[in-house]
């Protein structure tokens, strides 16, 4: 699958978010109700001088849970550790990590979903009662070996939440999930970013590079980035409106924040499937992409924008995804009447 640029994934482009990140609870914009409640927690575990509690931060790519991860750390005044849960495949993988902890420190697990179930079952000591307990040796020669650890807060972050098993979910006295940004929450981002990149944007383009980043600030700042080459190009490096709309449009990134890829599936639906209710598996057998691919990266905007109705019996094409597409709901349907006959 070739990478979009409105993917809500990270590329390699978007490590230049490591420079605008903000540092603090008050630079964070948006996610105000995780935001405010985690403030209190934060503080509360400072006034007690205990360790912050476990934090389970879910939701859809790019909503800014690392970021928040990162927050938590420069808040109690730690250092923070992270891995990913694939990346974590042996014992002596989380062993080594957790040993490296320090009194208080943060260990943020990314994809916390995909880390294997043995580990789990190592971590939940860890967790629990700050120990390690690993088996060493093989068959009779084998011993149990206990580490004690250093008080420190897990941040784990995924994207399916639905994915973790309940004594791990469990064990999360936090457990927060982060919603799509607000047209308005999405400018404020926009503009910050001009300001730490030393770019000049007009209020008129920042809403409209807003309106098309699908309520996600890594796709907001990945535009940003894209539109401010054309408005060096183009212009005078400043960027305004006509550079903004030119430049989108050129990406072929539209009103909504759609490209060819979620035209490509609506207009599967309505074409082959008369608009639904259809089944995922159809879905993704009809457009050659896998189902997971479907529900994580392509769905979760089109339900959120109202485009696409999930029910029990399948997902539905909306009313609103017929008028942006300028498909005739009835005219269709008689179409493929005609094509059954």
């Amino acid at each position: 699958m070739d990478e979009r640029v409105i993917t809500n994934h990270e590329l390699q482009e978007d490590s230049f978010e490591k420079t605008i990140r903000p540092d603090s609870i008050d630079e964070y914009i948006g996610q105000t109700e995780v935001k405010n409640n985690l403030d209190v927690f934060i503080k509360a575990s400072k006034i007690r001088e205990e360790s912050l509690d476990h934090v389970l931060l879910y939701g859809p790519p790019g909503l800014g849970k690392t970021t928040l991860a990162y927050i938590i750390a420069n808040e109690l005044g730690v250092n923070i550790k992270t891995a990913s849960g694939p990346s974590i495949e042996k014992s002596g993988d989380l062993a080594a990590i957790l040993s490296s902890l320090e009194e208080g420190d943060v260990l943020f697990i990314d994809e916390i979903h995909r880390m294997p179930r043995y580990i789990e079952e190592i971590l939940y000591p860890a967790m629990e009662d700050y120990v390690l307990d690993i088996i060493v040796g093989t068959d009779s020669s084998s011993r149990n070996i206990r580490i004690e650890l250093p008080h420190f807060t897990l941040v784990g972050a995924t994207t399916r939440a639905g994915d973790l098993s309940s004594p791990l979910r469990d064990r999360f006295g936090i457990i927060s999930k982060l919603q799509y940004y607000t047209e308005e929450e999405l400018v404020k981002i926009v503009k910050r970013t001009g300001r730490v990149l030393e770019t000049k944007i007009s209020e008129e383009a920042a809403i409209e590079l807003a309106r098309r980043s699908r309520g996600t600030p890594r796709i907001a700042n990945r535009l940003f980035k894209r539109v401010r080459d054309f408005a060096i190009v183009l212009g005078d490096g400043e960027i305004t409106l006509d550079i903004t709309k030119e430049a989108l449009d050129r990406l072929k990134v539209d009103s909504l924040g759609l490209d060819d890829t979620d035209y490509n599936l609506l207009k599967s639906i309505i074409e082959k499937f008369n608009g639904g209710p259809v089944g995922i598996e159809a879905i993704a057998s009809s457009i050659g992409e896998e189902q997971t691919t479907i529900e994580d990266v392509y769905e979760p905007y089109l339900l959120q924008t109202g485009l696409l109705k999930r029910t029990s019996r399948g997902r539905i094409v909306t009313q609103k995804a017929y008028d942006h597409l300028g498909i005739n709901k009835k005219e269709n349907s008689w179409k493929i009447l005609r094509l059954k006959l």
